[in-house]
This record gives C-alpha cells, structure tokens and sequence, in this order.
C-alpha cells in the first residue's frame, strides 16, 4: 500500500477468522492524539488499529465499505458483520474496519489511557474525526479520491451527518439515536426486554415476576434469607446486606438484557455467546424447574454459564455496576464505555416493576449526574449529544437507512418511520440487535432476508448516482 508515513500493514499476517469465510489483514494508522487543540498534544499521533480486505476491490473504481467501529476491540465487530462482506464482491467493494479509540488496540496514550487527565481524549467528536482522517488517508493512499465510501455500524448515521463530504451513504443498524435528544425516549428499554419474553410465553413471564417477588419475601427476612438465595444461586460469596442483594437483582436483570439483545436463531459467541434462541432457552430453563428461585437462577445462567462449566457465581465480577443500566462489561472497555455513558451518550432509564418484570431499580439524570461526578468528577451535559448530532432533528440529512430488528429492546429509541425519501427506515422482523449485518444464516427468519435485500439495493442506488 502507498503512503506509508501514515499507515503501516502487517502483510505477513493475513488472520483467518473461525468462521473461516471472512479473513483480514491488520494494519496501524498513525492517528491524531487530538484533532480539535494543537496546543495540547501539537502533531503528537498513536497507533490505531485497523483491519481490512481488498481482495474483491476494483482497483481505485470500487467503493469502499467502512465500519464506523464500536466501543470493542475491532475484531469482534469484523467478525459480527458478514454482510459486510458477503455483498462486497458484488460491489467491487475494499472493505476496512478502523477500530474506535480507548477500545482493543487503539489507546492514545498507551497504559496511561484511562488516566486522568487522558481519557478526557474519549469522546464521539475524537472518534468521528479519527475515522474522518484516517478514510481521508486511506483514499489518498490507494490512489482513489473519488471513491465512494458506504459506512455501516451504529456510528454510521453519525458519519453522514458530520462528515458527508467523506461518507456517501450509511447504513446505521440499531442506532437508538433519538435517545440521545433529551426530550426523546428513555424508558423503553426493559419494558421492550420484558415484552420479548412475555412475548414467547405468558407464563415465563408471571413466573419471572413471580421469583423476584419471592426474592423480596426471602431479603425481608434476614440472613437467613440472604443465605437461601444465595444457595439457590449458586454464588461463590454468600449476600450479606441490601448493597448486595440489588447486585444480585442487577446481575439477573442484565442476564435478561443479554438474552433479548442477541435472541439470534442461531448460537453465537458474540458478545459472550449464547445458544441459539436464548430467549425461549431462558423461559423453558424457568418453566421446567422444580422451584421458581432455581428456575430464576438457571435461566441467568444461559448468559453467565452458556459453557456448562461455572461451578459458582461471582456475581461481582460477572457484573460491574456503571453509568450504564443495561451494563458496561469488564476489563479496559468496560472503564471507557462507563465514561462515555457519563459524557457523550445518554442511556436508558431504570426499571420499575410496572411497565416492565424486573425490581426496582431506578436510573435517571439525577442517579446519572451523582454517579459521574463520583466516579470521574465531571457533571455530564444532558443537551450536548442533541446539539452535536442533531438530535431527532435529522430530516436535513440524506441517504441513511436506519434499521432495527423488531425483538431488538433498543429499537425504542431508534428512527421508526422514514424520515424522507432518502433517509429511510426498515424494520426488520424477527430480528434482535443488527441481525441484519450478521452473515446470512440458513436459520434466518424471512424478515431479516428481506431487510438485507432491500439494503443492498439501497446502497447499489447511491452508488449509481451521479
């Protein structure tokens, strides 16, 4: 590849994924520290990680199919996104997935990352200018200044709002950008959770509600209470106050949340794997077991124990409480997506046993605010994502497909009906969170078929225009 004084290739090692269809080669960007204060950090650059293929690019004609990456190492996201690459050669498409800063590879002060004053560098406005400068590059590099770029990812819309000299088109797949308005939806979230079970079955259901109610009854009565469930939950260290026993109640509720948010008709290893249908795997766990708590513990134990291998539940590292109610993880990325959920984006709401099947457990702005100035001491800026990013004032825009799967528990803040005539959304049946990048699947339900031919016939229209 031309113009190595910014990007750098490891030719040597084509990596081949398990799937075994979409292989990539890895390269480094030599990225801007800060993009908007040259007083700061000056010319000062960090490697960002990149991962690419070109083997079906008509070269310096073809399009080029980008992945505004998520909050993850790169690799996952590549691997999540066969669609991508499956309507890649048809295209003549080279396709590149720059990983998002603070998360895999890409830390722009190195082991200091996630210091004080660094992380500060984390914010949407750095990352959409990274991905920015580097497709700039990229198409100096490759000789093809005229290509067209397709970016795809819940970043996508993003891109095409900020930078539609750079992104021709974008497909954004469950991108809950109306939530980032203030006066848009933020209490959708469980309630949509809870309606995709309740949605499998009645009775899954009222015995979920049923086994956090006797949790209640069990917490009312002491340690001995605290001891019973955590004997029925298999937990390495026994509850001992009320502290842990909302853990307890959070590390259920976002088992819950994992289950509806990837209720693919296949199993994946995707973001900690589960079976296939996990969902009705979840229900049936619950329906069949001989006393409601195991029944509740067993189907947490989908998404904690989908290798049949835990012997005990250490719930406190399992799930880490964060500015995120529906869960931030673990490790490095879990610390940067805790911080953003404090700064640039604002999440769902608590849940509150009426309109959904989970214990209270509020979040809001208030609980937000105390929480981020604790953790990080900053007071986050509810209006600034909507002034940004445009809010739900997005009809200025064009050539964007908005899609979400309607068993997708964050389609509730996305972009339900057109907008325009080329700002476009499609709805996605029996389809969980972005179904529709994933690789196509003999197990694919009929609506997720038809949502991806109606994309690829999309983007082929931007593609032809003149």
């Amino acid at each position: 590849m031309a113009g190595a004084g910014v990007f750098s290739v490891l030719l040597s090692s084509i990596l081949v994924l398990a799937c075994a269809d979409f292989p990539y080669q890895v390269g480094y960007f030599n990225q801007y520290v800060d993009h908007f204060n040259q007083m700061s950090y000056g010319e000062s650059t960090y490697k960002q990680k990149y991962l690419f293929q070109d083997k079906n690019w008509k070269r310096g004609k073809g399009p080029i199919f980008f992945y505004a990456g998520n909050e993850g190492p790169i690799e996952g996201f590549w691997t999540a996104s066969g669609f991508v690459h499956q309507i890649a050669p048809e295209f003549e498409a080279y396709v590149v997935f720059p990983e998002h800063r603070f998360y895999g590879e890409s830390l722009p002060m190195g082991n200091k990352s996630f210091e004080s004053p660094y992380l500060g560098l984390l914010t949407v406005d750095q990352a959409m200018a990274d991905y920015a400068r580097f497709l700039s590059e990229l198409k100096k590099s490759l000789n093809c200044t005229e290509c067209r770029v397709i970016a795809f990812g819940g970043r996508a819309a993003y891109m095409r709002f900020k930078y539609p000299n750079i992104v021709h088109g974008s497909l954004a797949a469950s991108a809950p950008i109306l939530m980032q308005d203030p006066a848009g939806p933020h209490d959708f979230f469980f309630s949509h959770v809870t309606n995709d079970f309740k949605g499998y079955s009645e009775k899954c259901y009222l015995d979920i509600r049923a086994a956090f109610r006797e949790m209640d009854v069990l917490f009312a009565q002491g340690q001995s209470g605290l001891d019973k469930i955590s004997n029925d939950f298999f937990l390495c260290n026994k509850l001992t106050d009320k502290q842990s026993y909302q853990h307890l109640q959070g590390w259920v509720r976002n088992a819950f949340t994992f289950m509806a948010m990837l209720d693919y008709p296949y199993a994946t290893s995707f973001m900690g794997g589960l079976p296939g249908h996990p969902v009705k795997v979840g229900c049936n766990k619950i329906m069949s077991a001989k006393s409601l708590l195991s029944g509740l513990a067993d189907a947490a134990g989908v998404y904690y124990n989908v290798s049949a291998t835990v012997k005990c539940y250490d719930i406190m590292a399992e799930f880490v409480e964060c500015a995120d109610p529906t869960g931030c993880g673990n490790g490095p990325a879990a610390k940067a997506w805790d911080y953003q959920a404090c700064t640039d984006i604002i999440l769902p709401t608590g849940s509150n046993n009426v309109t959904d099947m989970f214990p209270v457990l509020p979040w809001n702005l208030e609980l937000r605010k105390d929480y981020c100035k604790k953790t990080f001491g900053i007071t986050p800026r509810v209006d600034w994502p909507a002034t940004e990013f445009l809010g739900s004032k997005i009809s200025s825009s064009s050539n964007i497909i908005f899609s979400n799967g309607d068993l997708d528990p964050w389609m509730g803040g996305g972009v339900l009906q057109n907008v325009s005539p080329t700002v476009i959304s499609i709805l996605v049946k029996g389809g969980a969170h972005h179904l529709d990048l994933r690789a196509s699947n003999p197990l694919d339900p009929p609506g997720v078929i038809a949502a991806r031919e109606k994309e690829r016939g999309i983007i082929r229209g931007w593609l032809n225009q003149s």
